[in-house]
């Protein structure tokens, strides 16, 4: 969605913009294309090799800055480089990237066998590996059902413990091969174990914790008509961004049958468009795509 990416940014060319997801730096690239001499563009990322990459394609481009981290560090980045209050425009590509699912040994992919790792800084917190070998069943089928809102959370939780009693699971064909069998309705066109990597992943990684942080941080950071534009790729990021801009666009929800209350809100966002999802042929040439869904707000004051 690159061409839907940069219309939502409104690029200037003197302007300040944060790539929150470096990834491999497709749409760093296109927005330093866009910008002029005095244009910046800074980018995080938590995974070491995005950051090889991002040196090894822009260490000679004076407006580019990279940090390792969290996108929930967007205002202390801001502040270190003083630009709180002076950003364009924030991207948000959500989710694990297509190189990280690509390779077997960061452990994200039940289609190829590698490592039980999935952790976006392999330097930080606890592998899946780790974190099966000593979670309770219960909480265990909690993160399954509410991250990965898997139908049969508690099923599959009580087959991954008695699994790991006969030998530790330290591979993604063996937790694969577990959720599989203990899965009893495979969805069509779905992998049995879709559900439950998803929800570990996003888990281990604090993925929706650290979305709705840099949500609330955007607004300080961003300057008067700067761009919030993101791209989820599962119905719970979609969910928490649809609702933070509308929020902050239209006010908290009313409760039905009650009379409106004069809240004195005053909006801070405004939204641009109608959510976007990816075109046909996008579609055709990365399958990912399918599911991507993109929005974007504009900062009002």
């Amino acid at each position: 969605m690159l061409s839907e990416v940069l219309v939502g940014l409104d690029l200037k060319p003197d302007g300040i913009y944060v790539d929150g997801t470096f990834g491999r730096g497709g749409h760093a690239a296109a927005i330093l294309q866009g910008l002029g001499p005095l244009g910046r563009l800074y980018a995080v990322d938590k995974d070491p090799q995005a950051l090889q990459a991002a040196r090894d394609r822009f260490a000679h481009d004076a407006r580019f800055t990279i940090e390792r981290g969290t996108f929930a560090m967007l205002e202390g980045l801001a502040r270190s480089q003083e630009i709180t209050g002076r950003v364009n425009g924030i991207l948000l590509d959500l989710g694990v990237s297509s190189p990280q699912l690509d390779d077997p040994s960061r452990g994200f992919s039940f289609l190829n066998d590698g490592p039980l790792d999935m952790r976006m800084d392999p330097d930080a917190g606890l592998s899946a590996a780790s974190w099966l070998a000593s979670v309770s069943e219960r909480e265990l089928a909690d993160v399954l059902k509410t991250y990965g809102e898997e139908r049969f959370a508690k099923r599959i939780a009580r087959a991954i413990l008695a699994a790991r009693q006969l030998t530790p699971i330290t591979t993604t064909a063996q937790l694969a091969d577990i959720v599989s069998k203990a899965n009893p309705a495979w969805e069509k066109h779905k992998h049995p174990a879709t559900r439950a990597f998803q929800a570990i992943r996003i888990f281990i990684n604090r993925e929706l914790d650290d979305l709705r942080s840099v949500l609330e941080q955007s607004l300080a950071v961003l300057a008067p008509g700067g761009r919030l534009v993101v791209i989820s790729f599962h119905s719970l990021e979609d969910r928490i961004v649809k609702r933070f801009m509308r929020d902050h666009a239209r006010g908290p929800a009313q409760v039905n049958d009650l009379p409106l209350l004069d809240t004195g809100f005053t909006p801070s966002l405004r939204i641009i468009g109608k959510a976007q999802q990816a075109g046909a042929d996008e579609v055709e040439s990365n399958t990912r795509a399918r599911s991507a869904v993109l929005r974007v707000a504009e900062r009002l004051h």
